[in-house]
């Protein structure tokens, strides 16, 4: 079908759900800083204890990410997305409390991590699951940028106001600020009306069968597998920055939160500016294109960010420019890998299939973060960092060679 008229301006429900996600979305980048930023400045947390708290997060995305796809897929996704907001204001509200009680500890981060990890999965996979049944599929890539453009604008507002506040108050207070916007996200999302997705005739799968279905799903399809693979690689090699990013910055470039806050929001204008101009470069260029040019540049430029040195406003410029440049181009791609999953596979299985995505890149990541911790202790962050940058770059040169090259 095609595109309605006065395109998805004039769709309520999807401007409910843009809405809600961009709420939730620059709230969630507060607690994103928050948690590691509360670790080091409060907690003295090194490259070790930082690399832990970002495996433990990932782990347990990994976890629940093999059982998700399926329970997306068999349940109403409206009612998992309200659940995970509800969920996730809860667990942030408990860490000022820890904190004015004198109990905060790296035991009370972890924990908080670990379920914003598993909440945190849970709404990703029912977002990407629940769009195709709100618009149409001539407007998957214009709703797909949106969602990406707020997420990017979050990406300028939350670190920099999440900076700004640890100047002012506390960590843990600061990260409390979160937990009202997924309230606000979660009553949004009760006036959406998505159309139930087709589910396939027949018994339903047995649940042990549906653990692996994702990864039958995605490897089924020539141009599916190639992304999945090139997303487990490159989150092995990203993490290594989820461990060592802000000891980097803070403990080698001296950088303030201030200025760290600052410079993560840089990557949020260049999402944002990624996500205005990917709907037009895959028609000039084509989605295979899009995704593969996007990746490599995008990966190259995280070079600049282990090689950044100098007084602090100058390490600041560098790490900047990565973040404007590489992260707007990586925005490019994603848009267009998750564009293409949505257009190329059957509603119903879009859930087990993002859940292949997510629970396979979050075992990654932990391994990824564990390695870049210690690798970052016994070598140093600068080091470590470099070799992260150098496997995410031939990552994504080898997915030059896959099937995803021809496609127009």
């Amino acid at each position: 079908m095609n595109a309605r008229p006065g395109g998805l301006w004039r769709h309520p429900d999807f401007m409910r759900l843009w809405t809600a996600q961009a709420v939730s979305s620059f709230g969630a980048r507060i607690a994103r800083e928050g948690l590691p930023m509360a670790a080091v400045l409060s907690l003295r947390a090194g490259p070790v204890a930082v690399g832990l708290f970002a495996a433990i997060t990932l782990g347990a995305q990994a976890a629940v990410g093999l059982f998700a796809g399926d329970l997306v897929d068999r349940l109403p996704g409206r009612r998992l997305l309200i659940g995970a907001d509800v969920a996730r204001a809860l667990v942030l509200a408990a860490l000022p409390l820890a904190a004015l009680a004198g109990h905060l500890s790296l035991i009370e981060i972890y924990v908080a991590g670990a379920l914003m990890g598993v909440f945190n999965v849970l709404f990703d996979i029912a977002d990407h699951a629940i769009l195709p049944t709100l618009v149409e599929p001539a407007e998957l890539a214009d709703g797909n940028a949106k969602l990406a453009a707020t997420d990017a604008v979050a990406e300028v507002g939350g670190p920099a106001l999440a900076g700004l506040l640890f100047q002012l108050v506390s960590p843990p207070l600061a990260v409390a600020v979160n937990a009202a916007t997924y309230v606000v996200s979660a009553v949004l999302l009760g006036r959406i009306r998505p159309t139930p997705a087709a589910k396939p005739e027949g018994e339903p799968e047995p649940f042990r069968l549906a653990l692996t279905d994702g990864l039958r799903i995605v490897f089924a399809h020539r141009m599916v597998w190639p992304l999945w693979l090139g997303d487990v690689a490159k989150s092995f090699f990203g993490n290594f920055y989820a461990a060592l990013y802000i000891v980097l910055a803070i403990d080698v470039l001296k950088l303030t939160p201030g200025m760290l806050g600052l410079t993560i929001a840089m990557g949020g204008i260049g999402g944002f500016a990624g996500a205005a101009l990917a709907p037009w470069l895959t028609r000039r260029l084509g989605a295979g294109a899009t995704i593969l040019a996007g990746g490599v540049v995008g990966a190259a430029m995280t070079f600049l960010i282990p090689l950044a040195s100098g007084p602090p406003l100058v390490a600041m410029a560098m790490l900047a420019t990565a973040q404007l440049i590489g992260d707007g181009l990586q925005t490019v791609s994603g848009i267009g890998a998750v564009t293409l999953r949505q257009t190329l596979l059957p509603t119903h299985q879009l859930g087990r299939a993002a859940g292949a995505f997510a629970a396979f890149g979050a075992l990654a990541g932990v391994v990824g973060a564990l390695t870049g911790g210690v690798l970052g202790a016994a070598i140093g962050p600068r080091e470590t960092l470099l070799i992260a940058s150098a496997g995410i770059t031939a990552t994504s040169l080898l997915l030059v060679l896959s099937p995803l090259r021809r496609l127009r």
